[in-house]
């Protein structure tokens, strides 16, 4: 099955390269270090043992950033990250810079796999969520490298995708060391899968692991204050926006300024999409609906700007911590939705759309706990941000909610950390 999972592989290359090259033209990123998609690049040189960590891109890398700052402070070890997108490794050597070894992930087809094996010689292979390749597992079971699921996830939807391939996603699945999953509804799809339940660890999601640090608080308080001017002005951050959803947004937007002016209240809307190569389009999108938009990788603040666009990478916490309540995007649109816990650690209120199937888990423990708000059109979202605009009261109880949710499911970080360890002794 494998040999013939190969075989599709390099009959569909020329797609995949031309995919590259049309993926080039929106983010030239693209078109840059293809050698390292077929593991061509220098050799890794160390006497340390080699973790391998692979983060497909932005959202995975951040969640992983704190276990990646433990593990590099074992001075007995060699980290190297892989990525597959170009945020990602912009945002790898941006944080972390010559800390670890960084190159592309090596294209799931043996002989760029043995390319790549050959020159960094891992000990143990890490993987995030569900970026599960069979030939890199199985190019890691023959050479006997312990590899490891990393705050394993599984949507129902991902699972009925995975058992339409049954005959190649078993053996897959049976040459993971150890998969340590987000919770016990994941980890039963994943052993209806053929995932050995030896081999299933539930030790919850380690994205409520993060940190707030004095810096980054002190960061927020004081874009707030430009933001907000010094409180005349309240706050919206709608984040990781997709195609389709930014027009609802603007829709929302336009009709609660209308609200809140009869009242004499002012909103400001920070709109951050989740890729790159969307920011100018966006903007240009906000400019035609009459908005003053500033961007913010191009200018101060200003006091007589509508809304801010977040077209910077790795800013995304320090833009929530500067604002009132948060919108979640992937949500209005059938993509599945994005990470809560980010603002949910900053105490915000929060609200998506009803597409949540990625992160259903985590959106259940908010909801059940009066935290997240759910829309179906402009609308319902029209009427949840006016009420959060009317009532501080209801801000503060919402997010003190959100807060606490993010609080209480701590602790997957440790028990991730002492798995791997284990193995690595």
């Amino acid at each position: 099955m494998r040999i013939l999972y190969s075989c599709v592989f390099y009959l569909l290359l020329p797609f995949i390269l031309l995919r590259l090259l049309w993926r080039s033209f929106a983010a030239p990123a693209y078109a840059r270090r293809w050698a390292e998609r077929f593991g061509f690049f220098p050799y890794l040189r160390t006497t340390k043992k080699v973790v391998w960590l692979h983060t497909v891109s932005v959202g995975e890398f951040l969640a992983a950033l704190p276990m990646i700052r433990r593990l590099l402070a074992d001075e007995s070890l060699q980290l190297v990250i892989t990525t597959t997108t170009p945020t990602g490794s912009e945002r790898v050597k941006a944080t972390l810079g010559d800390a670890v070894f960084h190159v592309y992930a090596p294209y799931d087809v043996p002989d760029a796999l043995a390319r790549f094996f050959a020159r960094i010689n891992p000990t143990i292979y890490l993987v995030m969520e569900t970026e599960l390749w069979p030939n890199t597992l199985a190019a890691c079971a023959r050479r006997k490298i312990p590899a490891i699921l990393i705050n394993g996830r599984l949507s129902e939807r991902s699972a009925r995708g995975y058992a339409r391939f049954a005959a190649l996603t078993s053996p897959m699945l049976n040459n993971l060391s150890l998969a340590l999953i987000q919770n016990a509804a994941d980890a039963a799809r994943f052993s209806q899968l053929g995932l050995p339940e030896a081999k299933v660890c539930v030790t919850g999601n380690i994205k409520f692991d993060l940190t707030l640090t004095d810096e980054l608080r002190a960061r927020a308080t004081e874009l707030k204050a430009k933001l907000a001017v010094a409180g005349e002005r309240l706050v919206w951050i709608a984040a990781s926006t997709h195609q389709g959803e930014d027009e609802i947004i603007l829709d929302a937007f336009s009709a609660v300024r209308k609200k809140l002016a009869d009242c004499g209240q002012s909103l400001l809307l920070i709109l951050v999409p989740r890729h790159p190569e969307r920011f100018e389009r966006v903007g240009q999108l906000c400019e035609a609906r009459g908005f003053t938009v500033l961007r913010r990788s191009r200018a101060e603040i200003s006091a007589d700007m509508d809304i801010l666009l977040g077209d910077t990478m790795g800013e995304l916490m320090l833009l929530f911590g500067a604002s009132d309540m948060a919108f979640v995007g992937g949500s209005l649109v059938p993509n599945g939705g994005h990470n809560f816990i980010e603002p949910a650690a900053w105490g915000l209120p929060l609200f998506s759309g009803e597409h949540l199937f990625n992160f259903a888990e985590v959106s259940s423990l908010l909801a059940a706990a009066d935290a997240l708000d759910i829309a179906h059109n402009a609308d319902e979202l029209t009427t949840i941000i006016h009420g959060f605009c009317a009532s501080e009261e209801l801000r503060k109880h919402k997010g003190q909610n959100a807060l606490r949710v993010a609080m209480e499911n701590r602790g997957a970080l440790d028990k991730t950390l002492a798995q791997i360890n284990a193995i690595l002794k």
